[in-house]
């Protein structure tokens, strides 16, 4: 599976009326790191994709989407649809991670082969 096949089966599991963040979704896909090529890839989603993109914000608990085409507001508006409580302060939307977030199951650990080597031996 792909980092970018994981990420988007990682944000169809997230649960109705709750969040998680752009770098939790990163190291649960096993590249910690990674988290703006997440925001990257959800920027990418065409409009009339069902993943819920919107239950990821960043690591603050605000949300940070930076999509002219979908305003935070718009943003806000579906999170609040689901029950989240969002709070708009100093023109920017936040969300309780308190009461809100979501922790996703990280990938399963990747394996090399065992390319040529017998139980037990040494190379």
């Amino acid at each position: 599976m792909t980092f970018e096949e994981r990420i988007y089966q990682l944000i169809s599991q997230i649960p109705r009326g709750q969040v998680t963040s752009y770098g939790a979704l990163a190291a649960a896909a096993s590249t910690p790191r990674a988290a703006r090529v997440v925001g990257s890839l959800l920027r990418a989603l065409p409009r009339s994709s069902t993943l819920p993109w919107y239950r990821v914000v960043n690591a603050h608990g605000m949300i940070s989407i930076e999509n002219l085409a979908i305003p935070k507001a718009e943003q806000a508006r579906r999170l609040q649809a689901e029950g989240v409580w969002v709070e708009l302060k100093d023109g920017n939307y936040w969300v309780d991670f308190r009461k809100h977030f979501w922790t996703p199951s990280s990938s399963p650990p990747i394996r090399e082969a065992n390319r040529g080597r017998k139980s037990g031996g040494r190379n």
